[in-house]
């Protein structure tokens, strides 16, 4: 039976590669940190990781780590109503509520799953559900699991968020769910208009916000700290895979009541192991020298005003904005896999970006700046696009 189907993958695989769309996965030879080994033997300066302030390899956070497999062991061998609850899960869950400003936390094994088990919760056929179209596939999958109807608005365009919202006058629940940061492009989610639109027209607001949290706005909260509407969001999801600390696991932070309801109903919590201990602690560390110190925070602001800044007066097109994601814009797929080898055969590991991830014709180069990076970390990258492009032309 698979003879034939595995004639029809090796043509499909072999379109892709003859597209230049074919994603190879590097082999790190190092912990995750702004200079890593890589299997060829070389070091090169990481600018494509997710770890916005550098706690990925921060000595502290590797320490709770290591704490917490003495203190609470290895895994939970269970999920969390069975026997997986330990005081540490309900201690990160706290911590996060205080940090974001919400009445309750719900920690997942991902941030795929807190959106994966978030809609077909809370919403069904009498509902509706009001979706950027470039939010995150998380977000697009969770949606597609609820019977709740499906509108899509085109991304930050406000009257069309309003067009529809009046389309789903009837449903019995409306809900607006945005990215806080659309991350292929580094652009902010207005939230502060969203919530207006959502008050004017009686709707629920829900933000993944695993592009911010930890970082972006006055306390690091993310967006809705950012434009002020903190008490005007309903739903925050996101990630302990980026800023806070670069392991895995996520949540979904929100009204107690909804919390509640999805530990009863959500199949990805209620099916899936818990988060491992030494996550968990290492997250709770995470947060607190995210709460006790700006450093780390002003240091990947300078870091990305200079990439940007630099990167823009050579010539590169880079799309507008101050968020440590600063895309380089190339447009040609199989260009930009060529200036990717290209960089870091220059000592700069970036990875290009190219359908299906990306629009065809969009293809870049997203550089993710981090505060592990110093400014001469910077200026060397900055430098080696230069010299690939002149390499390339």
């Amino acid at each position: 039976m698979f003879g034939q189907m595995r004639e029809d993958l090796t043509t499909t695989i072999g379109e892709i590669r003859d597209a230049g769309l074919y994603k190879s996965e590097r082999v790190i030879t190092s912990p995750q940190q702004s200079l890593i080994s890589v299997a060829s033997g070389n070091e090169v300066l990481n600018f494509c990781a997710n770890n916005y302030l550098g706690l990925a390899d921060h000595p502290e956070v590797i320490a709770a780590a290591r704490n917490a497999l003495d203190t609470w062991g290895f895994g939970m061998a269970s999920v969390r109503f069975i026997c997986g609850t330990q005081q540490v899960h309900k201690d990160l869950e706290s911590a996060l509520s205080t940090f974001l400003g919400t009445e309750d936390t719900i920690l997942y094994s991902s941030c795929f799953d807190a959106n994966g088990g978030l809609f077909e919760t809370l919403l069904g056929a009498d509902d509706a559900i009001i979706s950027d179209e470039l939010n995150h596939a998380s977000i697009i999958d969770g949606i597609r699991l609820s019977k709740a109807r499906r509108y899509r608005y085109k991304n930050r365009d406000m009257a069309d968020l309003e067009a529809q919202l009046k389309d789903a006058a009837d449903a019995r629940y409306r809900l607006i769910a945005t990215d806080g940061v659309f991350s292929m492009d580094g652009y902010l989610a207005p939230l502060d208009e969203i919530c207006d639109l959502a008050e004017r027209y009686d709707a629920l607001v829900m933000v993944d916000d695993s592009h911010a949290v930890g970082f972006v706005g006055p306390d690091g909260a993310g967006t809705p700290s950012l434009f002020g509407v903190k008490d005007r969001v309903d739903i925050v999801t996101g990630t302990l895979g980026k800023a806070l600390g670069g392991a895995s696991g996520g949540y979904v932070s929100a009204r107690r009541e909804i919390v509640e309801l999805l530990r009863q109903r959500s199949r990805p919590y209620l099916f899936s192991n818990s988060l491992a201990p030494s996550v968990t602690a290492a997250s709770l560390k995470a947060l607190e020298l995210i709460a006790t110190s700006t450093a780390l925070r002003h240091q990947l602001d300078s870091n990305t005003a200079l990439f940007r800044t630099k990167m823009t007066e050579a010539g590169f097109d880079i799309l507008p904005g101050s968020h440590p994601i600063s895309p380089v814009m190339i447009g040609d797929a199989a260009q930009a896999a060529v200036l990717a080898e290209k960089l870091l055969e220059l000592g700069i590991y970036v990875i290009a970006f190219s359908y299906p991830v990306v629009p065809h014709g969009k293809a870049r180069i997203r550089v993710q700046l981090s505060a592990a990076h110093s400014t001469e970390d910077v200026e060397k990258a900055i430098a080696a696009f230069i010299e690939a492009r002149a390499a390339l032309a």
